[in-house]
């Protein structure tokens, strides 16, 4: 029935881009940028504990109705960032698809520009990062990875901010998966505040201060919030998102 229903959805997606006259740019994900866009403080300029959420659209034609999304961790004094994320192609030769690996946090995802989503810094965040590294290692579905419904790397970023809601992730509706519960039907909205009933992040709703009223519908996310509003395909509109330009300002010239 899964299988089914996923059927239907890529058919569904493929009609819909079709009829609105879209394409895709066929591109080789070998020769992509990764190249870093100036969201991410120098680590060796910063000396404070950081954490950041980025999400950047998929690879191919996924990224046309969602993105993939990532957390990204520098401890005080630390001069390397540790990005932590779910990457489902891992799978082909690994028993775990939760990469955490040394790289540019706000690098282009396989030639698409990052958006930041949430950002902390300074005191306690290094108590945040232990919590966050402990989530990664204990998540559930490290062994599994599906597009639609998920679980994905969304469905990763979720359980991390569950874990540690006072990061406050307000995840876009483009970020399918995140509704994703497993078996269970209920738990905190993806920001881990508020509450959430999912049907197997098919169907479900979710309601917080941080992700604002969310109605999912075939893994589609229709809501509005502090940030503005949500929609498929199109994500967050009209709202106010972590500052754009969080690196940390040029030192001034000695006298």
């Amino acid at each position: 029935m899964r299988r089914t229903l996923r059927s239907l959805f890529y058919a569904f997606m493929a009609a819909l881009f079709v009829a609105a006259g879209a394409s895709v740019t066929a591109q080789d994900w070998r020769t992509a940028s990764r190249e870093p866009v100036g969201l991410a403080p120098d680590p060796h300029v910063v000396k404070e504990a950081l954490v950041q959420v980025y999400g950047a659209r998929a690879v191919g034609a996924k990224g046309l109705f969602g993105v993939h999304t990532w957390v990204a961790v520098k401890p005080t004094g630390a001069t390397e960032w540790t990005v932590y994320e779910v990457i489902g192609w891992r799978l082909r030769w690994s028993d775990s698809a939760v990469v955490v690996r040394t790289r540019d946090p706000d690098g282009r995802w396989f030639g698409a520009e990052p958006e930041l989503y949430a950002e902390k810094r300074g005191a306690g965040v290094d108590e945040l990062i232990k919590r966050i590294d402990k989530a990664a290692r204990e998540y559930p579905y490290a062994k599994e990875y599906t597009v639609w419904p998920g679980p994905n790397s969304n469905t990763f970023t979720a359980w991390i901010a569950r874990a540690v809601p006072e990061l406050e992730i307000d995840l876009p509706s483009t970020a399918i998966g995140k509704d994703y519960l497993g078996s269970s039907l209920f738990d905190s909205a993806p920001s881990g505040s508020g509450f959430q009933f999912s049907l197997a992040g098919l169907f479900g709703l979710a309601a917080s201060g941080v992700d604002g009223v969310e109605l999912n519908l075939l893994g589609l996310n229709f809501g509005v919030g502090p940030h503005g509003l949500k929609l498929p395909f199109v994500g967050l509109i009209g709202g106010f998102r972590p500052a754009q330009a969080a690196a940390a300002p040029e030192p001034a010239a000695p006298n």
